[in-house]
């Protein structure tokens, strides 16, 4: 009984274990237009079929060697009590950050950004993971 107990526990943390070692920023949601973008320009096929992709802000743009990126994200908390949806979702990195001075450590597509958040245009604290 005490070996499938410690199995179980061992198993959930392996499963947990990639976004419990991530690193904790922020993101914004931004709107279209999305192109040109600072990764493929007026290239449409760039974008992931299901909208969740992100401009990266300085701490991951990494000169442009961000593009195509994936990471995995979770919102942690916001300025409201109930901001963050449960669950993690993919981004693909297609561009850098839209303002100066960024205002994030990502900015997501707005189909990314309703994903994990309920509030459309708030400041959220996020964990994310290279993938």
């Amino acid at each position: 009984m005490e070996f499938l107990v410690v199995s179980t526990v061992v198993g959930w943390l392996l499963l947990t274990a990639d976004l419990a070692m991530g690193d904790v920023g922020t993101a914004t949601s931004y709107n279209p237009p999305y192109v040109p973008t600072k990764c493929n320009g007026y290239n449409t096929g760039q974008f992931p079929p299901d909208n969740q992709f992100v401009a990266a802000g300085v701490e991951v743009w990494d000169n442009g060697a961000a593009c195509g990126r994936k990471y995995r994200l979770r919102c942690l908390n916001g300025a409201s009590r109930r901001v963050c949806k449960d669950g993690n979702i993919v981004v693909q990195v297609v561009d850098g950050c839209r303002g100066s001075p960024c205002p994030s450590t990502f900015q997501l597509s707005n189909d990314a950004f309703g994903a994990i958040s309920h509030t459309p245009n708030a400041k959220i604290n996020v964990e994310y993971v290279l993938i």
